[in-house]
C-alpha cells in the first residue's frame, strides 16, 4: 500500500502543468472523500435505499 504522501505525489502529479491551487487541492479533496467512503462501505457504516428514503421523508422545506 502507498503511504499518504506517495499517494499525494501522484495525484498532484497527474495534474496538468497549468493547473491552479485550487485545483489540485480540489483534486486531492475528492480523493480524501471517495477513501472515507470506501471505508464505511468497509465498516458496513451504509443505508439501505430505503432507510434514507424515509430519512429524506422526514426533512422540512
Amino acid at each position: 500500500m502507498s503511504t499518504v504522501k506517495e499517494l499525494m505525489t501522484h495525484i498532484i502529479q497527474e495534474q496538468p502543468d497549468d493547473a491552479s491551487y485550487e485545483e489540485i487541492m480540489r483534486e486531492l479533496a475528492f480523493e480524501r472523500m471517495i477513501e472515507h467512503g470506501l471505508e464505511d462501505v468497509r465498516q458496513n457504516r451504509v443505508l439501505t435505499d430505503e432507510d434514507m428514503e424515509r430519512r429524506i421523508g422526514t426533512w422540512h422545506t
